[in-house]
């Protein structure tokens, strides 16, 4: 997998992880950098770690599932894209507005946040993709992405999060068929 494709998986994989960070940047009363990088070391850190968690299953599994392993990526990619547009026509604004930036608080919604991440790191898996590089790429991309999405929340509010969440969606989706394809060698792009 080229950069260019590892980028756009992690630009897709951070939009939970930006969508909650306007919100938490919603509920501050003023802006402060701390907490922007307490948001961006929080999502950025589970979403780096929840891909290798996930690769070291998916390479327990891959000599077994060999001969699907593209189809499962797509399937994967495919769900999360798919959910991830469900969940952004379902909501009608933040969570509860909490400017509690707190280790509790912020473990649950990091959590919440890269559970997507971990299926896609079964995916790099079967895709031999080199874990380290790709969890530093996820990890860097949703922590700058966080950052700045506390500090537009508290700009702008929660005018784009559905948005986000939907733009996130449609690129894992859009990678899963171009896996897809360039596997069954359709073409590559």
């Amino acid at each position: 997998m080229n950069f260019f494709s590892l980028f756009i998986i992690a630009v897709g994989l951070s939009m939970d992880a930006f969508a909650v960070s306007i919100c938490k940047g919603l509920s501050l009363s003023s802006m402060k950098w701390t907490y922007a990088a307490l948001a961006g070391a929080y999502f950025g850190g589970f979403q780096a770690l929840m891909p290798l968690v996930g690769y070291g299953l998916g390479a327990h599994f891959q000599k077994v599932i060999a001969r699907i392993d593209h189809w499962i990526v797509f399937a994967l990619l495919c769900a999360i894209g798919l959910n991830m547009l469900k969940e952004s026509r379902q909501k009608d604004g933040c969570f509860e507005a909490d400017p509690s930036f707190d280790v509790k608080t912020m473990l649950m919604l990091a959590v919440a946040t890269s559970i997507d991440a971990l299926a896609v790191g079964v995916t790099f898996a079967f895709l031999r993709v080199q874990i380290l590089g790709a969890v530093l790429v996820i990890g860097i991309t949703t922590f700058c992405l966080s950052a700045a999405g506390v500090k537009i929340g508290n700009l702008f509010g929660a005018k784009y999060q559905a948005r986000a969440e939907a733009v996130g969606g449609a690129i894992l989706i859009f990678m899963a068929f171009k896996i897809l394809l360039e596997h069954l060698n359709v073409f590559a792009i």
